[in-house]
């Protein structure tokens, strides 16, 4: 079975560009952190990892409407790997990352800044 779940802040704005069909993609990176253990002055240590997503359709509407940089999301989907030939330098590449099923608000959802 291929399913991810993540809880994590974005790290930027969501990058959101129409396809050559008029589909939406939308490309973003959530942070997330995992316990490692007990610092040397008893402290919990932490680290984090970005994890880079894609979204299509009407979740990449809603990631490009909705989210920003620093909002907490709860995420599912699946991993995909994809690769390629630099044409550039001829170096095969790979990419790992999430295709979003789902995308939704942890906690309270961001105020509207009130008009001036």
């Amino acid at each position: 079975m291929n399913r991810v779940l993540l809880v994590g802040y974005l790290a930027s704005d969501p990058e959101v560009r129409a396809s050559q069909t008029g589909l939406y993609v939308a490309k973003m990176r959530v942070a997330t952190n995992t316990y490692a253990g007990k610092a040397e002055d008893g402290t919990r240590k932490e680290t984090t990892q970005f994890h880079s997503l894609v979204a299509f359709g009407k979740l990449a509407e809603f990631s490009g409407n909705h989210l920003h940089k620093g909002s907490l999301v709860a995420v599912e989907g699946k991993l995909q790997t994809s690769s390629w030939e630099d044409a550039a330098t001829g170096q095969k590449r790979s990419r790992t990352e999430v295709a979003v099923d789902a995308i939704d608000f942890v906690g309270p959802k961001p105020r509207e800044e009130a008009a001036a």
